[in-house]
Protein backbone atom coordinates (compact mmCIF):
# COMPACT_ATOMS: atom_id res chain seq x y z
CA UNK A 1 0.00 0.00 0.00
CA UNK A 2 1.59 3.27 -0.96
CA UNK A 3 0.72 6.63 0.20
CA UNK A 4 -1.85 8.45 -1.29
CA UNK A 5 -1.38 11.91 -2.39
CA UNK A 6 -3.99 13.35 -0.17
CA UNK A 7 -3.84 11.29 2.08
CA UNK A 8 -0.28 10.89 3.62
CA UNK A 9 -0.09 8.44 6.62
CA UNK A 10 -3.22 9.18 7.79
CA UNK A 11 -5.52 6.29 9.22
CA UNK A 12 -9.43 7.14 10.28
CA UNK A 13 -11.22 4.47 12.56
CA UNK A 14 -14.74 5.07 11.83
CA UNK A 15 -16.27 4.58 16.00
CA UNK A 16 -15.31 5.65 19.00
CA UNK A 17 -16.20 2.92 21.64
CA UNK A 18 -14.41 0.07 22.66
CA UNK A 19 -13.37 -1.44 19.49
CA UNK A 20 -12.68 1.61 17.71
CA UNK A 21 -9.97 2.73 20.54
CA UNK A 22 -8.54 -0.92 20.50
CA UNK A 23 -8.17 0.16 16.69
CA UNK A 24 -6.44 3.15 17.94
CA UNK A 25 -3.64 0.82 19.76
CA UNK A 26 -2.79 -1.41 17.16
CA UNK A 27 -2.49 1.48 14.39
CA UNK A 28 -0.32 3.62 17.02
CA UNK A 29 3.14 3.87 15.36
CA UNK A 30 2.10 2.34 12.01
CA UNK A 31 1.02 6.07 10.83
CA UNK A 32 1.40 9.59 11.87
CA UNK A 33 -2.09 10.55 12.24
CA UNK A 34 -5.27 8.65 13.53
CA UNK A 35 -8.62 9.89 13.27
CA UNK A 36 -11.31 8.95 14.96
CA UNK A 37 -15.24 9.75 13.89
CA UNK A 38 -17.65 9.12 16.47
CA UNK A 39 -21.13 10.04 15.63
CA UNK A 40 -22.12 10.70 20.01
CA UNK A 41 -20.53 13.18 22.35
CA UNK A 42 -18.40 11.57 25.10
CA UNK A 43 -19.80 11.79 28.61
CA UNK A 44 -18.56 13.58 31.23
CA UNK A 45 -17.15 11.20 33.68
CA UNK A 46 -17.73 8.09 33.39
CA UNK A 47 -21.83 8.06 32.46
CA UNK A 48 -23.26 5.89 29.65
CA UNK A 49 -23.37 6.92 26.06
CA UNK A 50 -26.44 7.33 24.18
CA UNK A 51 -24.50 5.12 20.97
CA UNK A 52 -24.09 2.07 23.57
CA UNK A 53 -27.81 0.55 23.17
CA UNK A 54 -26.62 -2.28 25.46
CA UNK A 55 -24.36 -0.19 27.67
CA UNK A 56 -26.82 -0.83 31.02
CA UNK A 57 -26.15 -4.03 30.45
CA UNK A 58 -24.26 -7.35 31.84
CA UNK A 59 -20.29 -6.80 30.66
CA UNK A 60 -17.46 -9.05 31.39
CA UNK A 61 -14.18 -9.58 29.72
CA UNK A 62 -13.34 -13.26 29.79
CA UNK A 63 -9.43 -14.03 30.43
CA UNK A 64 -8.61 -14.41 26.71
CA UNK A 65 -9.84 -10.81 26.17
CA UNK A 66 -7.98 -9.74 29.03
CA UNK A 67 -4.62 -11.24 28.04
CA UNK A 68 -5.22 -9.53 24.65
CA UNK A 69 -6.10 -5.82 26.27
CA UNK A 70 -3.73 -5.99 28.72
CA UNK A 71 -0.80 -6.68 25.55
CA UNK A 72 -2.37 -4.04 23.65
CA UNK A 73 -2.38 -1.54 26.83
CA UNK A 74 -0.04 -2.31 29.92
CA UNK A 75 -1.54 -1.72 32.88
CA UNK A 76 -5.17 -1.04 31.78
CA UNK A 77 -6.32 -4.47 33.94
CA UNK A 78 -4.69 -2.80 37.28
CA UNK A 79 -6.50 0.21 36.05
CA UNK A 80 -9.80 -0.97 35.71
CA UNK A 81 -9.49 -3.16 39.36
CA UNK A 82 -8.79 0.30 40.62
CA UNK A 83 -11.92 1.86 38.96
CA UNK A 84 -13.86 -1.20 40.79
CA UNK A 85 -14.26 -3.83 37.99
CA UNK A 86 -14.80 -7.58 40.15
CA UNK A 87 -12.41 -10.19 38.70
CA UNK A 88 -14.27 -13.53 39.06
CA UNK A 89 -12.15 -17.06 38.85
CA UNK A 90 -13.72 -19.41 36.62
CA UNK A 91 -14.97 -21.69 37.96
CA UNK A 92 -14.65 -20.70 41.50
CA UNK A 93 -16.27 -17.65 41.10
CA UNK A 94 -19.03 -18.25 38.78
CA UNK A 95 -21.77 -20.90 40.28
CA UNK A 96 -23.22 -22.22 37.10
CA UNK A 97 -26.54 -24.28 36.94
CA UNK A 98 -26.49 -26.57 34.21
CA UNK A 99 -29.18 -28.77 32.84
CA UNK A 100 -27.95 -31.72 34.93
CA UNK A 101 -27.31 -29.79 38.30
CA UNK A 102 -25.06 -27.36 39.50
CA UNK A 103 -21.29 -27.16 38.44
CA UNK A 104 -18.55 -27.96 40.62
CA UNK A 105 -16.56 -25.09 42.10
CA UNK A 106 -12.88 -26.36 40.97
CA UNK A 107 -10.04 -23.29 42.30
CA UNK A 108 -7.79 -23.23 39.24
CA UNK A 109 -7.14 -19.57 39.28
CA UNK A 110 -6.47 -19.79 35.46
CA UNK A 111 -9.76 -17.70 34.13
CA UNK A 112 -10.20 -14.40 35.75
CA UNK A 113 -12.78 -12.64 33.62
CA UNK A 114 -13.78 -8.79 35.00
CA UNK A 115 -17.10 -7.98 35.45
CA UNK A 116 -17.41 -4.31 34.75
CA UNK A 117 -20.47 -2.04 33.93
CA UNK A 118 -19.82 -0.41 30.42
CA UNK A 119 -19.21 3.12 31.32
CA UNK A 120 -15.99 2.58 33.46
CA UNK A 121 -14.91 -0.27 30.86
CA UNK A 122 -15.43 2.46 27.73
CA UNK A 123 -13.97 5.43 29.90
CA UNK A 124 -10.67 3.63 31.62
CA UNK A 125 -9.78 2.23 28.10
CA UNK A 126 -9.84 5.64 26.10
CA UNK A 127 -7.95 7.23 28.99
CA UNK A 128 -5.23 4.53 28.80
CA UNK A 129 -5.51 5.00 24.51
CA UNK A 130 -5.32 8.42 24.49
CA UNK A 131 -2.43 8.61 26.85
CA UNK A 132 -0.39 5.41 25.20
CA UNK A 133 -1.21 7.82 21.83
CA UNK A 134 0.29 10.97 23.94
CA UNK A 135 3.74 9.22 24.16
CA UNK A 136 3.81 7.54 20.71
CA UNK A 137 4.67 8.74 17.41
CA UNK A 138 1.07 9.05 15.85
CA UNK A 139 -1.16 11.93 16.62
CA UNK A 140 -4.62 10.97 17.46
CA UNK A 141 -7.70 13.44 16.87
CA UNK A 142 -11.20 12.71 17.99
CA UNK A 143 -14.23 14.28 16.13
CA UNK A 144 -17.44 13.77 18.25
CA UNK A 145 -20.80 14.09 16.96
CA UNK A 146 -19.84 13.59 13.19
CA UNK A 147 -21.39 10.65 10.99
CA UNK A 148 -19.59 9.07 8.27
CA UNK A 149 -21.96 8.89 4.82
CA UNK A 150 -19.92 6.97 3.01
CA UNK A 151 -16.15 6.07 0.96
CA UNK A 152 -14.13 7.59 -1.09
CA UNK A 153 -12.29 5.51 -3.42
CA UNK A 154 -13.38 2.77 -6.09
CA UNK A 155 -14.15 -0.57 -6.23
CA UNK A 156 -10.73 -1.59 -6.11
CA UNK A 157 -9.57 1.01 -3.43
CA UNK A 158 -10.57 3.13 -0.30
CA UNK A 159 -9.24 6.04 -0.24
CA UNK A 160 -11.00 7.89 2.72
CA UNK A 161 -14.50 9.09 3.76
CA UNK A 162 -16.87 11.29 3.46
CA UNK A 163 -17.92 13.15 7.14
CA UNK A 164 -20.72 15.32 8.16
CA UNK A 165 -21.47 16.60 11.69
CA UNK A 166 -24.67 15.55 13.38
CA UNK A 167 -27.64 17.87 13.52
CA UNK A 168 -27.28 20.50 16.03
CA UNK A 169 -24.01 19.90 16.64
CA UNK A 170 -21.45 23.01 16.93
CA UNK A 171 -19.63 24.81 14.49
CA UNK A 172 -21.91 22.44 11.57
CA UNK A 173 -20.58 22.67 8.05
CA UNK A 174 -21.48 20.88 4.83
CA UNK A 175 -20.37 17.20 4.08
CA UNK A 176 -16.53 16.79 3.40
CA UNK A 177 -13.88 14.71 2.73
CA UNK A 178 -11.48 13.22 5.09
CA UNK A 179 -8.87 11.47 2.95
CA UNK A 180 -6.74 8.63 4.57
CA UNK A 181 -4.26 5.75 3.81
CA UNK A 182 -6.21 3.18 5.75
CA UNK A 183 -9.96 3.19 7.07
CA UNK A 184 -10.81 1.31 9.91
CA UNK A 185 -14.74 0.18 10.29
CA UNK A 186 -15.51 0.10 14.04
CA UNK A 187 -18.85 1.62 13.84
CA UNK A 188 -20.47 -1.51 15.78
CA UNK A 189 -24.08 -3.46 14.84
CA UNK A 190 -25.61 -0.78 12.65
CA UNK A 191 -22.21 -0.33 10.25
CA UNK A 192 -23.42 0.73 6.64
CA UNK A 193 -19.70 -1.11 5.30
CA UNK A 194 -22.48 -3.29 3.27
CA UNK A 195 -24.02 -0.32 1.71
CA UNK A 196 -21.12 1.91 1.60
CA UNK A 197 -19.40 -1.04 -0.48
CA UNK A 198 -22.57 -1.22 -2.63
CA UNK A 199 -21.99 2.35 -3.72
CA UNK A 200 -18.70 1.79 -4.74
CA UNK A 201 -20.04 -0.73 -7.01
CA UNK A 202 -18.70 -3.77 -5.16
CA UNK A 203 -20.77 -7.23 -4.35
CA UNK A 204 -21.81 -7.07 -1.06
CA UNK A 205 -20.24 -9.66 1.12
CA UNK A 206 -21.72 -13.62 2.16
CA UNK A 207 -23.44 -12.78 5.70
CA UNK A 208 -24.16 -15.27 8.05
CA UNK A 209 -27.14 -15.10 10.22
CA UNK A 210 -28.13 -17.30 13.39
CA UNK A 211 -30.99 -15.53 15.54
CA UNK A 212 -32.75 -17.27 18.27
CA UNK A 213 -35.32 -14.48 19.33
CA UNK A 214 -33.54 -14.03 22.63
CA UNK A 215 -34.32 -10.95 24.31
CA UNK A 216 -32.80 -10.01 27.39
CA UNK A 217 -33.28 -7.34 30.71
CA UNK A 218 -30.97 -6.01 33.27
CA UNK A 219 -31.47 -4.06 36.87
CA UNK A 220 -28.86 -3.16 39.17
CA UNK A 221 -28.72 -4.13 42.81
CA UNK A 222 -27.16 -3.58 46.08
CA UNK A 223 -27.37 -5.91 48.75
CA UNK A 224 -29.06 -4.99 52.02
CA UNK A 225 -26.61 -6.26 54.00
CA UNK A 226 -23.05 -6.34 52.31
CA UNK A 227 -22.43 -9.11 54.78
CA UNK A 228 -25.16 -11.83 53.70
CA UNK A 229 -23.98 -11.40 50.18
CA UNK A 230 -23.30 -14.19 47.84
CA UNK A 231 -19.37 -14.98 47.69
CA UNK A 232 -19.91 -15.86 43.82
CA UNK A 233 -21.81 -14.56 40.69
CA UNK A 234 -24.81 -16.91 39.87
CA UNK A 235 -25.19 -18.29 36.46
CA UNK A 236 -28.49 -20.23 35.29
CA UNK A 237 -28.25 -20.37 31.39
CA UNK A 238 -31.37 -21.21 29.82
CA UNK A 239 -31.88 -24.86 28.07
CA UNK A 240 -34.46 -26.38 26.01
CA UNK A 241 -36.41 -27.77 28.49
CA UNK A 242 -36.78 -24.08 30.54
CA UNK A 243 -36.13 -21.66 27.61
CA UNK A 244 -35.04 -18.45 30.29
CA UNK A 245 -32.10 -17.38 32.35
CA UNK A 246 -30.07 -15.26 34.73
CA UNK A 247 -26.80 -13.73 35.35
CA UNK A 248 -26.38 -12.18 38.87
CA UNK A 249 -22.67 -10.49 39.38
CA UNK A 250 -21.19 -8.24 41.11
CA UNK A 251 -19.72 -5.29 39.77
CA UNK A 252 -18.20 -2.09 41.00
CA UNK A 253 -19.34 0.39 44.50
CA UNK A 254 -20.70 -3.30 46.05
CA UNK A 255 -23.73 -3.58 43.19
CA UNK A 256 -24.88 -6.25 41.43
CA UNK A 257 -26.56 -7.05 38.18
CA UNK A 258 -29.18 -9.47 37.62
CA UNK A 259 -29.45 -9.94 33.92
CA UNK A 260 -32.79 -12.28 32.83
CA UNK A 261 -33.12 -13.36 28.91
CA UNK A 262 -35.19 -15.66 27.34
CA UNK A 263 -36.33 -17.01 23.43
CA UNK A 264 -38.99 -15.89 21.81
CA UNK A 265 -42.49 -16.58 24.10
CA UNK A 266 -40.35 -16.06 26.77
CA UNK A 267 -38.72 -12.29 27.00
CA UNK A 268 -37.87 -11.10 30.54
CA UNK A 269 -41.03 -7.99 31.17
CA UNK A 270 -39.33 -4.74 31.55
CA UNK A 271 -42.51 -3.90 34.41
CA UNK A 272 -40.15 -4.39 37.80
CA UNK A 273 -42.57 -6.04 39.94
CA UNK A 274 -42.94 -8.92 36.74
CA UNK A 275 -39.53 -8.76 35.91
CA UNK A 276 -38.95 -10.21 39.74
CA UNK A 277 -41.79 -12.62 39.29
CA UNK A 278 -39.59 -13.27 36.11
CA UNK A 279 -37.01 -14.58 38.00
CA UNK A 280 -38.84 -17.15 39.75
CA UNK A 281 -39.86 -19.07 36.81
CA UNK A 282 -35.83 -19.79 35.24
CA UNK A 283 -34.07 -23.41 35.90
CA UNK A 284 -33.64 -22.87 39.98
CA UNK A 285 -35.05 -20.37 42.20
CA UNK A 286 -31.45 -19.57 44.09
CA UNK A 287 -31.89 -16.08 42.39
CA UNK A 288 -35.08 -15.38 43.23
CA UNK A 289 -34.18 -15.83 46.63
CA UNK A 290 -31.36 -13.66 46.86
CA UNK A 291 -33.27 -10.85 45.49
CA UNK A 292 -35.62 -10.48 49.47
CA UNK A 293 -32.00 -9.66 50.33
CA UNK A 294 -31.13 -6.90 47.49
CA UNK A 295 -32.67 -3.09 47.03
CA UNK A 296 -32.94 -2.48 43.55
CA UNK A 297 -31.10 1.00 42.41
CA UNK A 298 -32.09 1.18 38.79
CA UNK A 299 -35.05 0.70 36.48
CA UNK A 300 -35.53 -2.52 34.61
CA UNK A 301 -33.39 -2.26 30.74
CA UNK A 302 -34.68 -4.30 27.51
CA UNK A 303 -32.53 -4.90 24.09
CA UNK A 304 -33.58 -7.25 21.78
CA UNK A 305 -31.14 -7.44 18.89
CA UNK A 306 -29.28 -10.44 20.22
CA UNK A 307 -28.74 -12.56 16.40
CA UNK A 308 -25.75 -13.74 15.86
CA UNK A 309 -24.32 -12.08 12.01
CA UNK A 310 -21.22 -12.90 10.76
CA UNK A 311 -19.87 -11.41 7.40
CA UNK A 312 -17.56 -12.68 5.48
CA UNK A 313 -15.26 -9.40 4.63
CA UNK A 314 -12.28 -12.30 4.88
CA UNK A 315 -12.98 -13.72 2.30
CA UNK A 316 -10.42 -13.08 -1.43
CA UNK A 317 -11.70 -10.13 -3.33
CA UNK A 318 -14.13 -8.84 -0.61
CA UNK A 319 -13.00 -6.12 0.43
CA UNK A 320 -11.30 -3.14 -1.71
CA UNK A 321 -7.85 -2.38 -0.46
CA UNK A 322 -7.37 0.36 2.48
CA UNK A 323 -10.40 -0.69 4.33
CA UNK A 324 -10.45 -3.15 7.27
CA UNK A 325 -13.64 -4.23 9.45
CA UNK A 326 -13.08 -4.83 12.83
CA UNK A 327 -15.71 -6.05 16.42
CA UNK A 328 -19.52 -5.97 15.95
CA UNK A 329 -19.01 -4.17 12.48
CA UNK A 330 -17.65 -7.47 11.27
CA UNK A 331 -18.93 -10.03 13.58
CA UNK A 332 -21.47 -9.70 16.17
CA UNK A 333 -22.38 -12.24 18.68
CA UNK A 334 -25.56 -12.60 20.77
CA UNK A 335 -24.35 -10.19 23.46
CA UNK A 336 -25.71 -12.49 26.23
CA UNK A 337 -22.87 -14.69 26.53
CA UNK A 338 -20.44 -11.71 26.76
CA UNK A 339 -17.63 -12.49 24.33
CA UNK A 340 -18.22 -9.34 22.24
CA UNK A 341 -15.53 -7.28 23.81
CA UNK A 342 -13.19 -9.86 24.57
CA UNK A 343 -13.39 -10.28 20.77
CA UNK A 344 -13.24 -6.89 19.54
CA UNK A 345 -9.56 -6.56 21.90
CA UNK A 346 -8.35 -10.10 20.29
CA UNK A 347 -9.22 -8.58 16.62
CA UNK A 348 -7.29 -5.66 17.42
CA UNK A 349 -4.23 -7.56 18.70
CA UNK A 350 -4.27 -9.49 15.41
CA UNK A 351 -4.11 -6.42 13.52
CA UNK A 352 -1.46 -4.86 15.40
CA UNK A 353 0.98 -8.65 15.06
CA UNK A 354 -0.25 -8.78 11.08
CA UNK A 355 1.38 -5.13 10.59
CA UNK A 356 4.20 -5.15 12.95
CA UNK A 357 5.03 -8.61 10.80
CA UNK A 358 3.93 -8.05 7.78
CA UNK A 359 6.08 -4.85 7.39
CA UNK A 360 3.16 -1.94 8.19
CA UNK A 361 0.69 -0.80 5.63
CA UNK A 362 1.61 -2.04 2.09
CA UNK A 363 -0.56 -3.28 -0.52
CA UNK A 364 -2.47 -6.63 0.34
CA UNK A 365 -1.64 -6.00 4.24
CA UNK A 366 -5.30 -5.15 5.07
CA UNK A 367 -6.60 -8.50 3.44
CA UNK A 368 -4.12 -10.16 5.26
CA UNK A 369 -5.01 -8.37 8.44
CA UNK A 370 -9.12 -9.11 7.83
CA UNK A 371 -8.42 -12.96 7.61
CA UNK A 372 -6.39 -12.66 11.20
CA UNK A 373 -9.67 -10.63 12.54
CA UNK A 374 -12.07 -13.44 11.30
CA UNK A 375 -9.56 -16.74 12.95
CA UNK A 376 -9.80 -14.53 16.39
CA UNK A 377 -13.96 -14.53 15.93
CA UNK A 378 -14.17 -17.90 14.88
CA UNK A 379 -13.89 -19.83 18.23
CA UNK A 380 -16.72 -17.19 20.01
CA UNK A 381 -18.87 -17.36 16.87
CA UNK A 382 -18.72 -21.52 16.80
CA UNK A 383 -19.76 -21.24 20.61
CA UNK A 384 -22.27 -18.65 19.98
CA UNK A 385 -24.17 -20.40 17.33
CA UNK A 386 -23.65 -24.04 18.50
CA UNK A 387 -25.83 -22.77 21.93
CA UNK A 388 -28.08 -20.69 19.66
CA UNK A 389 -28.83 -22.72 16.99
CA UNK A 390 -31.87 -25.10 18.63
CA UNK A 391 -33.85 -21.64 18.95
CA UNK A 392 -32.90 -20.50 15.50
CA UNK A 393 -35.67 -19.01 13.23
CA UNK A 394 -36.34 -21.27 9.88
CA UNK A 395 -34.99 -18.62 7.80
CA UNK A 396 -31.28 -18.12 9.52
CA UNK A 397 -28.66 -20.31 7.89
CA UNK A 398 -28.88 -24.06 8.44
CA UNK A 399 -26.81 -26.06 10.13
CA UNK A 400 -24.83 -28.39 8.44
CA UNK A 401 -24.01 -32.31 9.25
CA UNK A 402 -20.46 -31.06 10.99
CA UNK A 403 -22.69 -28.52 13.21
CA UNK A 404 -25.06 -30.62 14.43
CA UNK A 405 -22.35 -32.99 15.22
CA UNK A 406 -20.52 -30.37 17.12
CA UNK A 407 -23.61 -29.55 18.88
CA UNK A 408 -24.12 -32.71 19.76
CA UNK A 409 -20.77 -33.44 21.57
CA UNK A 410 -20.62 -29.95 22.97
CA UNK A 411 -23.65 -30.72 24.78
CA UNK A 412 -22.68 -33.71 25.88
CA UNK A 413 -19.26 -32.39 26.94
CA UNK A 414 -20.71 -29.13 28.85
CA UNK A 415 -22.73 -31.88 31.02
CA UNK A 416 -19.01 -33.97 31.76
CA UNK A 417 -17.39 -30.05 32.48
CA UNK A 418 -19.92 -29.33 35.26
CA UNK A 419 -18.49 -32.57 37.42
CA UNK A 420 -15.33 -33.55 35.78
CA UNK A 421 -12.07 -31.69 36.23
CA UNK A 422 -10.16 -32.56 33.14
CA UNK A 423 -13.05 -31.50 31.08
CA UNK A 424 -13.89 -28.71 32.66
CA UNK A 425 -10.57 -27.26 32.25
CA UNK A 426 -10.70 -27.64 28.92
CA UNK A 427 -14.02 -26.18 28.15
CA UNK A 428 -13.10 -22.71 30.45
CA UNK A 429 -9.73 -22.88 28.25
CA UNK A 430 -12.04 -22.53 24.64
CA UNK A 431 -15.09 -20.76 26.66
CA UNK A 432 -12.43 -17.71 27.78
CA UNK A 433 -10.67 -17.83 24.29
CA UNK A 434 -7.04 -18.70 25.41
CA UNK A 435 -7.43 -21.98 23.20
CA UNK A 436 -8.59 -22.99 19.82
CA UNK A 437 -11.82 -25.25 19.87
CA UNK A 438 -9.51 -27.82 18.93
CA UNK A 439 -8.31 -28.83 22.53
CA UNK A 440 -11.86 -30.21 23.03
CA UNK A 441 -11.45 -32.91 21.16
CA UNK A 442 -7.78 -33.61 22.00
CA UNK A 443 -7.77 -37.71 22.68
CA UNK A 444 -7.97 -37.77 26.70
CA UNK A 445 -11.49 -35.05 26.64
CA UNK A 446 -13.11 -36.89 23.50
CA UNK A 447 -12.40 -40.52 25.48
CA UNK A 448 -13.73 -38.85 28.89
CA UNK A 449 -16.56 -37.29 27.24
CA UNK A 450 -18.11 -39.62 24.88
CA UNK A 451 -17.31 -42.79 27.43
CA UNK A 452 -17.48 -42.11 30.27
CA UNK A 453 -21.15 -42.15 31.99
CA UNK A 454 -23.43 -38.73 32.38
CA UNK A 455 -23.51 -38.07 35.64
CA UNK A 456 -25.53 -35.42 37.16
CA UNK A 457 -24.37 -32.24 38.88
CA UNK A 458 -24.47 -31.14 42.39
CA UNK A 459 -28.19 -30.44 43.37
CA UNK A 460 -27.80 -27.19 45.12
CA UNK A 461 -25.57 -23.87 44.15
CA UNK A 462 -22.39 -25.46 46.13
CA UNK A 463 -20.50 -23.63 48.72
CA UNK A 464 -17.31 -26.24 48.90
CA UNK A 465 -14.46 -24.98 46.75
CA UNK A 466 -12.59 -28.28 45.71
CA UNK A 467 -8.86 -27.66 45.50
CA UNK A 468 -6.87 -28.83 41.77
Amino acid sequence: MTEHSNGGRTAIVVGGGLAGMLAVTALLGQVETVTVVERDRYPEGRGFRKGVPQARHLHVLLSGGRHALEELLPGTVAALGEAGARGLYLSRDLLTRTPTGWQRRFDERRHLTLSVTRPVLDAVVRERVLGAAAGSATRVEVLEATEVTGLTGDASRVTGVRVRPRDGAPGARSERELPAVLVVDASGRGSRTPQWLAALGRTVPHEETVDAGIAYATRMYRPKDPATAPDAGINVPGWPECPRGAVYVPVEDGKWLLTMSGVRGHHPPTDAAEFTAFSATIGDPYIHELLDRAEPLSPVHGFRDTRNRRRHFERPGALPDGLLVLGDAACTFNPVYGQGMSVAALGALAVRRTLTDGGGLRYGITAEAQRAVARAAEPAWLAAVGADRPYASTGDTKAGLGERLSTWYLDRLFARAAIDPVVGAAFRDVFNLTAPPTRLVAPRIFLRTVFLPRRPGLPGPPAAIEAV
